[in-house]
């Protein structure tokens, strides 16, 4: 059974720091472009980062840009998001999701297994 679980969030002041883990099981997703969504309630799940394959390409949300830093370790089968500085606006569920394909993507339809989510609370 494939399985996607996050770690790390949390309950954390404005301007503080929060590392977010995922890990797979159930298969290797080294071949995969991987990517953090995040949703906040009443609405939508919105693109946050993503990583390809490699780890050689990254790409960001423009809220998230000089604040969050993705990154893999393909032999460990984990990905991670370091946030700092870290707003009110950023408090979310926080997804982590396989892409089908190796390239990132900002596309929720293109990730085909994601984790169960994990809460991030900033207080102002």
């Amino acid at each position: 059974q494939v399985q996607l679980v996050e770690s790390g969030g949390g309950l954390v002041q404005a301007g503080g720091s929060l590392r977010l883990s995922c890990a797979a099981s159930g298969r290797t997703f080294s071949s995969n472009g991987m990517g953090w969504f995040r949703q906040a309630p009443g609405k939508e799940r919105d693109f946050v980062a993503a990583i390809s394959w490699s780890g050689r390409t990254t790409h960001y949300a423009d809220s998230v840009k000089g604040r969050f830093t993705i990154s893999r370790d393909n032999a460990k089968n984990t990905v991670s998001l370091q946030m700092n500085s870290l707003k009110p606006e950023d408090t979310a569920v926080y997804y982590c999701a396989a892409g089908i394909y190796g390239w990132v993507s900002v596309l929720s339809r293109e990730y085909d297994y994601w984790g169960q989510g994990t809460q991030v609370t900033v207080s102002s």
